[in-house]
Formats: structure tokens, C-alpha cells, sequence
């Protein structure tokens, strides 16, 4: 892995704990944190953005090897695992820290954003409107440690079974050959 390789990708798709759990399945992804961007204040607690007050999404961080996994492939699979039409909300979740966002670190991954969804509109890959906002990177501050690793900790859990197994069948059955190899065998 080079180091001019390994890159940096920000995506809110409702709660993180669901976002992070299909993209630490991925092969070519180093590192997943999940934590708060797009807010108003600063170091906001997990108590402060369930308010739906501050402005923060639920998001995560996604470090990867672009020789692996191409940002483009990440949005594929990030629009795949999640209702980008639906406006501040993800199945019983509700507010807009639960909306669906692209929060992009350059031009680069603006303009991947903007072309994958006229694609998927010109396609009509959704039979409604997407909503996924794409805006500029702020301050993206790390959740509480407990939120790390969720689903890998928990997922005997009602929420995770109910809400984020089901995603990650989906991840299983649409991207199999995307997935680190002890997943997908």
C-alpha cells in the first residue's frame, strides 16, 4: 500500500452503527470510526445530537487503499446499503442527524458524488427523489467509545438484528466480491 494511496471518505446513511458495520466488511478498507460532522457546535456528545438541535449527522470515517476499493465503489455500496430518499430519517430512526449525506474532503469526490447521483437518477434507481445532501468536510469529531465497533460487539442485540443484519445481507448478496475474504467466504 502506498502511501499516496490511502484516502479518506465521510458518508452519514443513518445510525452509525449500520454505516460502519457494512464498511468494515470491505476489503481495502483500513479503518472505519464512526462520530458527529456538519453541526454547529463544538465536541457535541452522543446526548447533544439525538436532540437533532445541533446540526451533526451521524457519520463515519472511512479510511481506504484506493488500489483496493475506488471512492466510487464506496458510494455504489453506501447508496446500495441505505434509503438515500428518504429525508432525515432511516426506518423507525427519525431527525436530522439520522440524514443521509456525503461529506466530501475534495473537488474530486464532490464531482463523484454530484455524477453518482444523476446517474442513479437518470437510471431511476430509486423510485423516489434522492435526497443525500453533498457538502464540504467540516470538523468530524469521534464518538464516544462506545459507539466503536458497534455491531461487532453487540450484534446479538435487538436494534442489530433487526435493522443492521438485514444490510448486511444485502452487502453480502450485491457486493460479495467487495468483502475482506474471512466475510465473504
Amino acid at each position: 500500500m502506498g502511501n499516496n494511496t490511502l484516502q479518506s471518505a465521510v458518508f452519514a446513511g443513518g445510525c452509525f452503527w449500520c454505516t460502519e458495520a457494512v464498511f468494515q466488511r470491505l476489503e481495502g478498507v483500513i479503518a472505519v470510526e464512526s462520530g458527529y460532522t456538519g453541526g454547529t457546535i463544538r465536541n457535541p456528545a452522543y446526548r447533544e445530537i439525538t436532540t437533532g438541535r445541533t446540526g451533526h449527522a451521524e457519520a463515519i470515517k472511512i479510511q481506504f487503499d484506493a488500489d483496493i476499493i475506488s471512492f466510487n465503489e464506496l458510494l455504489e455500496i453506501f447508496f446500495a446499503t441505505h434509503d438515500p430518499t428518504s429525508l432525515n430519517r432511516q426506518g423507525a430512526d427519525t431527525g436530522t442527524q439520522y440524514r443521509s449525506a456525503i461529506f466530501y474532503i475534495d473537488e474530486t469526490q464532490k464531482k463523484y458524488s454530484e455524477d453518482m447521483i444523476a446517474y442513479l437518477t437518470k437510471n431511476k434507481a430509486f423510485d423516489n427523489h434522492i435526497v443525500t445532501e453533498i457538502t464540504k468536510l467540516g470538523v468530524f469529531y469521534k464518538a464516544e467509545e462506545y459507539h466503536q465497533d458497534y455491531y461487532n460487539q453487540n450484534s446479538d442485540q435487538r436494534y442489530c438484528q433487526f435493522v443492521i443484519t438485514p444490510k448486511l445481507s444485502t452487502l453480502q448478496y450485491s457486493f460479495k466480491q467487495k468483502l475482506k475474504k474471512e466475510v465473504g467466504e
